[in-house]
């Protein structure tokens, strides 16, 4: 197994990307994808899937900060239970509250406002995502 994995930050309108390596327990983002309500190219994905070989893929799990799922959770869900089920890779959901602010600060504090274009926060959360996973499953 090469320990590379692939995070999702599920959105309606954009899907944040990122690659990462539980080796080193780091990710970096690839370019956010288009979703129309919620729905990607589903052969966008499988390019990523055959590009990096994934041993598993990561979906953020947005929740309420109490805990508690929000519309969204559902689809998150789907969207997950759906690569799982065109690609049979292995496919685990993992609690990404508070992401996008984390994602956010990190982008301004490097770039400032122009930094903070739509795909790039959401790739940028698919880092957190990932990295966040790696360190609770280390």
């Amino acid at each position: 197994m090469s320990g590379t994995f692939l995070g999702f930050d599920f959105g309606t309108k954009s899907i944040g990307v990122a690659v990462g390596q539980r080796i080193t327990g780091t990710a970096r983002p690839l370019t956010a994808l288009k979703a129309n309500n919620g729905m990607p190219d589903w052969e966008l994905i499988a390019r990523l899937l055959k590009e990096w070989q994934p041993d598993e893929v990561i979906v953020g799990l947005p929740l309420n900060m109490d805990g508690t799922e929000q519309p969204l959770t559902a689809r998150a869900r789907t969207f997950a239970n759906r690569i799982h089920g065109r690609f049979g890779v292995p496919v685990r959901l993992h609690d990404e509250r508070l992401s996008t602010v984390e994602a956010r600060a990190g982008l301004f504090q490097s770039g400032g406002f122009r930094a903070l274009s739509k795909g790039s926060v959401d790739s940028a959360s698919a880092v957190v995502i990932l990295e966040s996973f790696f360190e609770q499953h280390a």
